[in-house]
């Protein structure tokens, strides 16, 4: 199962690997556009609507591996009922795998240019930003309003070993899968890091936690 999912991108190269997936997401244009790619492509993934909040509900059945990844834990408000429904749709000796970008890039304003060091790294207060365009694309003909919350290392942690789910390992790097500081380097795997006179903190970090 893939949380989050957006238009599914994660979750059809799972499939193409040979994974029976369902990719979850709350945006019925994302779960659309996904449903065209999965059928375009010949897979067989399942997609499903659904608030995360509501995947116990909306989504039947226990699955081998949970997996969730890059920009996903910032729009949740509540990380202890994330925990709880990640260990809930775990099969028991499943795996849950989480790759996202670390909290301490989350403390940047990236509206000012270059961005700015703004936001405290344990920041329990909503973070909201207002910008034309989407993250995606700059140039879109609409105002993007966002509500963001930035979780620190110890608060995912501590989310899943409360849910019950066993630590395997928590690591972080350097490199980020797109340029999200001016002036970054392009490396030979398609990833970015930052010029060595500016790698004073890791970029992503990623969490394998098992349920017993």
């Amino acid at each position: 199962m893939h949380l989050q999912c957006h238009f599914g991108q994660d979750t059809l190269s799972w499939s193409r690997l040979g994974a029976k997936c369902t990719g979850i997401d709350i945006s019925n244009e994302g779960i659309k556009n996904a449903k065209l790619l999965n059928e375009e492509l010949g897979l067989d993934a399942t997609f499903i609507e659904s608030n995360l909040y509501e995947v116990t509900k909306n989504v039947k059945g226990k699955f081998d591996i949970v997996f969730t990844s890059y920009g996903v834990v910032g729009w949740l408000p509540d990380l202890k009922t994330w925990g709880e429904i990640i260990a809930e749709k775990l099969k028991s000796g499943g795996v849950f795998y989480l790759i996202e970008f670390h909290p301490i890039v989350w403390m940047f304003d990236y509206l000012q240019t270059p961005p700015k060091l703004r936001y405290p790294y344990q920041n329990s207060e909503v973070i909201y930003e207002e910008y034309k365009g989407t993250y995606t694309n700059t140039d879109a003909d609409i105002i993007s309003k966002e509500y963001g919350w930035n979780h620190g290392l110890g608060e995912v942690v501590s989310a899943l070993t409360t849910a019950g789910l066993h630590i395997e390992f928590l690591h972080e790097f350097e490199k980020s899968p797109y340029n999200i500081f001016p002036g970054m380097v392009e490396t030979s795997d398609g990833m970015f890091v930052q010029k060595e006179s500016e790698k004073l903190f890791p970029l992503i970090y990623s969490i394998k936690a098992t349920k017993k």
